[in-house]
């Protein structure tokens, strides 16, 4: 099963695998303080799609399309979330203040697609 949750949330023991899904670190956290197993940068939209994207919710439509396409040409970043996942529970962590309109939303629903199949 996979979950999202919010980096500032406290982690818990069901949370599972615990995978930071950020290009650049979260603001304000130390990295001591943040319970990771691992940071999978690559996952990340590009520079250039979160740029464009700047959490415009009127942009999420297209945001969601442009993502999925970098997801699709680019397992050897998330293969690593799907195989943890494949095995018991994994959280992805994001530090969106937006928790409706997020790439870890829409990651989490591209893995989902896989796990089902």
């Amino acid at each position: 099963m996979v979950k999202i949750k919010r980096v500032y949330e406290r982690p818990q023991e069901s949370d599972g695998v615990r995978f930071l899904v950020e290009r650049l670190w979260p603001r304000g956290m130390k990295k001591e303080e943040l319970k990771i197993d691992s940071w999978v940068k690559d996952v990340a939209p590009s520079t250039d799609l979160r740029r464009w994207f700047g959490h415009d919710p009127l942009k999420w439509d297209e945001f969601q399309k442009r993502y999925l396409a970098e997801l699709a040409g680019n397992a050897s970043a998330w293969m690593p979330i799907l195989e943890a996942a494949q095995k018991g529970e994994v959280t992805l962590l994001y530090s969106a203040h937006d928790t409706e309109h997020n790439s870890a939303i829409v990651l989490k629903s591209f893995l989902d697609q896989r796990l089902s199949k």
